[in-house]
């Protein structure tokens, strides 16, 4: 029992919100991205990744949490920006922030004095963290910890806004990664252009903008269920599609 106690300690001093999407959300992106990467780049990720797909790296960084070694990403997964400001003008993680771990893991696929191990651990957060910045509560507004503060049940099951975008409205449909991922990409139709954007600015700013939707329920209401998961569903693919998308950019940009 010391033992147990003694690891849940430092969980619980760290905020909920370093989850996001859950597996199935994490590994749609990681397959819509490997939908869309260039040929160029196809090769060039398998002669750093090998075997391991986009699915499966897109879930490693969550996997770590377990390691203490890596304690020091455990802020990178979500970025704080208050209502009315930008990334820019907005107070920073002393230990760095999604928005800010991306430039750095795309500096290090990109450097040519990158090792191979380097490279491969900077894909895996990178396809992890592209995922996390789409995930509207994990551009927080510094107000109530990326929703987890927000606490209000599932179905009648004790939640919290956050849980509910990161898993409960995905897993409620009860389809799997690769279901969904057909479902919402659809590479030969047409589209509007923002959505292959790599610029992250934009990325934080449409965030941002989801706002109004994600906390539009009855603050007095015990429990959301099926009318927040319809009004709210449409938003969830979107976003999956657009991190998917954007990823495979990104990708596609810098393995050359």
């Amino acid at each position: 029992m010391k033992y147990l106690v003694a690891f849940l300690i430092p969980c619980l001093a760290f905020p909920i919100s370093i989850f996001a999407w859950g597996q199935t959300g994490h590994r749609t992106v990681g397959q819509i991205a490997m939908n869309h990467l260039s040929n160029k780049a196809k090769k060039a990720l398998f002669e750093i990744m090998g075997h391991e797909s986009l699915v499966e790296a897109s879930t490693w960084m969550d996997d770590i949490k377990s390691d203490s070694a890596y304690d020091y990403a455990r802020t990178w997964h979500y970025v704080t920006i208050p209502d009315g400001k930008t990334y820019a003008n907005s107070e920073k993680e002393e230990k760095g922030d999604a928005y800010e771990a991306i430039i750095r893991m795309k500096q290090i696929i990109q450097d040519e004095n990158s090792s191979k191990e380097e490279k491969r651990d900077a894909i895996r957060m990178l396809t992890h963290l592209v995922g996390d910045i789409h995930q509207p509560l994990h551009v927080g507004n510094g107000e109530d910890r990326g929703g987890n503060s927000v606490k209000i049940k599932w179905f009648y099951d004790n939640s919290n806004l956050h849980r509910i975008w990161d898993s409960e409205i995905i897993d409620s449909k009860q389809l799997s990664y690769s279901e969904i991922a057909r479902m919402v990409d659809h590479p030969h139709e047409n589209v509007i252009a923002s959505i292959d954007n790599t610029d992250m600015d934009l990325w934080v700013k449409e965030a941002m903008d989801l706002r109004a939707q994600v906390y539009a329920f009855d603050k007095e209401a015990t429990y959301l269920s099926y009318e927040y998961m319809y009004a709210n569903w449409p938003i969830v693919k979107e976003q999956l599609e657009k991190a998917g998308r954007r990823l495979a950019a990104v990708l596609n940009e810098i393995l050359v």
